[in-house]
């Protein structure tokens, strides 16, 4: 399998296969999402095309990095989502680095969002699919972000079957400037558990697909979880 591994601002075409990383938060965020029940999560473009997608649908969750913000629902931090109840909840899920990422390869024929928590089935899907190009877009820090280049090439090497052990790629993002904002409360709207839920390799069971559907960027679970983790 040949693989590029590019930082969003280095995205010129569009690839035929994406795995777009981010460990800390987003994809981890959103893995949770769907073990707590979540349906689909909507990635949105900016925080008022959130708010607005939020004004049409009521019911929908939105989500932000940061701070809590009127109009949203919840905040970017697997730690303070982990107890949600969103059994059939549609997500409006904006952050910095990951959304932007996967709303960059939109035009590609598959695009994966990934974390370590759902490393593995993400593997398994290119090996399955037999992707023979595969580019991995490092969202963080202009795709210099160690826990996400980390994980894409952990990600890499099993996609190719390689029974590598995960143990320094894990070493690697725990030292990361992201591991290290988040642990020392430089990052706002955070748990104190994140960093180790981000780090938890194949907490799920499903890898996450994201397709283009009318208008919009919707990310699904490709194998249903059998319900809310507890």
């Amino acid at each position: 399998m040949e693989t590029r591994f590019l930082g969003i601002p280095e995205l010129a075409e569009a690839p035929s296969v994406a795995v777009v990383v981010d460990v800390m938060r987003a994809f981890t965020v959103a893995a949770w999402a769907f073990a707590r029940g979540a349906e689909k999560i909507v990635l949105a473009e900016s925080p008022e095309d959130a708010l607005a997608l939020k004004a049409r649908h009521p019911d929908w969750v939105a989500l932000k990095d940061g701070p809590p913000a009127p109009g949203f629902d919840a905040v970017n931090s697997p730690g303070l989502l982990r107890s949600a109840d969103l059994a059939g909840r549609t997500v409006v899920q904006k952050t910095t680095a990951g959304t932007v990422g996967a709303l960059a390869v939109r035009e590609a024929s598959l695009v994966l969002c990934a974390g370590f928590v759902v490393a593995e089935a993400t593997a398994r899907v290119l090996r399955t699919r037999g992707c023979d190009r595969v580019t991995f877009v490092v969202t963080g820090e202009g795709g210099q972000a160690e826990e996400d280049l980390a994980c894409a090439q952990y990600i890499a090497l099993r996609a190719t079957g390689t029974g590598t052990a995960a143990t320094d790629f894990l070493r690697r993002a725990a030292a990361s400037r992201a591991a290290a904002e988040l642990t020392e409360g430089v990052r706002q709207g955070a748990h104190p558990d994140d960093v180790s839920l981000c780090l938890e390799l194949d907490r799920f069971p499903f890898a996450m697909v994201a397709t283009p559907e009318d208008s919009l960027m919707i990310l699904r679970p490709s194998v249903r979880s059998a319900g809310p983790d507890r």
